[in-house]
């Protein structure tokens, strides 16, 4: 008989252990046992290509050769259509580049299944000539979704645009089914572009393309012309006409979906921005009534001059620099279509007034974040009120609000929470 504190080794049994006790057993210590004895090379192709998945092309070469089976998912050609390439300078950079032999070997190997493929980069020169380097052996590819990522400038703007070009134009050419290209800051230029809408115009759905000083507006308007199945379109202001959302409203096209417009001032007060017509926008909105325009600025107080003097179908405004009260009304009285509206910076004059005829004028209003500005505590339950439970996001830090004789901040938050229907609190400031 077993004394008191004796202990049983896992996988022995004590020579009285009833039948349940065994049971209870096999059911704690089953799965570990299977986990020792289990024949790796003998899982089902899926469930390798599974794991497969989520490794690291280094980790997945490693893997590789674990056994023959493993060796020959590897090379299976569903494991090659989604692929990114990292490639970094390691003096200089935080990332993990994907070596050289294993990139020749996916390029000779795999260059025909290669479908959904994106370059990340760092900021040295030598890394986007890699990558450009790489785009010029893709000869045999049927890429349908190209992304260009540089995770810090100036990388593929320090490239000579006749390396980028051509780079380009290999992939252009030989994938005859390109719908999605994202290829922001780079020397990509009109002939580029006349060479993609040459072998890819009934394909394309999807152009992101801000930050390229190379395009002019003639070159996104060919896009334009002849891409009729373009869904989405990303681009710089400086490009943006009234010809160009002319041509996107042309009855020959299948409705835009999403248009983003990045406004940039690199140079304060030595770019002069163009107005848009308001017969323009019109036209677009009518072709395409559920288009979303999206609008990012970036430019300095007097710059603003030109914007939301007319009514504007913006659906969603980013301010990520200072702008002044009386823009802020510009777009309350001019933009009935908005969506979303994020300001970074305003100054010590509360929005109060601003806010409520925002939430007056703009119906559709479903999200506001609110970053270095100020409001009075009655003007932000004022606004909430008005807008009501349609608000599904609200972000406002807590520096922002101002006390008054009306609310105090636990007050605000009760009241707050009251009109959207759900529990509210603003945002703290981190405390590290």
């Amino acid at each position: 008989m077993k004394r008191a504190g004796q202990r049983v080794e896992l996988g022995t049994e004590a020579p009285h252990t009833s039948q349940t006790s065994k049971k209870q057993k096999t059911s704690l210590y089953g799965d570990s046992a299977l986990c020792t004895s289990m024949d790796w090379g003998s899982l089902p192709h899926h469930v390798i290509l599974r794991v497969f998945q989520f490794l690291t092309l280094v980790d997945r070469a490693r893997a590789s050769s674990v056994c023959r089976r493993w060796n020959e998912v590897f090379h299976i050609p569903d494991l090659w259509r989604r692929f990114e390439f990292e490639l970094s300078q390691p003096a200089t950079s935080y990332l993990k580049s994907t070596h050289p032999d294993l990139i020749q070997q996916i390029i000779k190997r795999h260059a025909d299944h290669l479908q959904y493929v994106s370059f990340k980069v760092d900021s040295s020169t030598e890394s986007a000539e890699a990558a450009c380097d790489i785009l010029s052996q893709l000869v045999n590819c049927s890429i349908k979704t190209l992304g260009l990522i540089s995770t810090a400038k100036p990388s593929f703007m320090n490239v000579s645009k006749a390396h980028f070009a051509s780079a380009l134009t290999v992939v252009f050419v030989n994938s005859k089914s390109l719908s999605s290209i994202k290829i922001d800051d780079t020397p990509l230029d009109d002939p580029s572009l006349k060479v993609l809408v040459a072998n890819n115009s009934d394909t394309l759905k999807l152009l992101k393309m801000s930050s390229c000083p190379h395009v002019s507006p003639a070159g996104i308007l060919c896009v334009a012309d002849q891409c009729h199945g373009l869904k989405e379109l990303a681009l710089n202001y400086y490009i943006l006409s009234d010809e160009l959302l002319l041509a996107l409203s042309s009855e020959k096209h299948v409705d835009l979906e999403h248009l983003r417009i990045d406004v940039v001032s690199e140079n304060p007060g030595q770019v002069e921005f163009h107005a848009i017509k308001k017969q323009s926008w019109d036209a677009l909105v009518k072709h395409s009534p559920k288009v979303n325009i999206v609008m990012y600025f970036f430019l300095y107080e007097d710059e603003f001059d030109v914007f939301f003097r007319e009514e504007t179908p913006v659906t969603h405004l980013y301010f990520g620099r200072a702008v002044s009260k009386a823009l802020l009304g510009r777009v309350g009285m001019n933009c009935p279509r908005l969506v979303e509206l994020v300001v970074c910076a305003n100054g010590l004059q509360p929005l109060d007034d601003e806010l409520i005829q925002i939430a007056q004028r703009c119906k559709n209003l479903t999200a506001m974040g609110l970053g270095e500005c100020e409001v009075t505590c009655r003007g932000f339950v004022e606004f909430v009120k008005m807008c009501g439970g349609r608000l599904t996001q609200l972000s406002i830090m807590e520096e922002v609000l101002i006390p008054d004789s009306d609310y105090s901040m636990d007050r605000l938050h009760l009241e707050v929470s009251k009109h959207l229907g759900r529990m509210w609190f603003p945002d703290m400031m981190p405390t590290w």
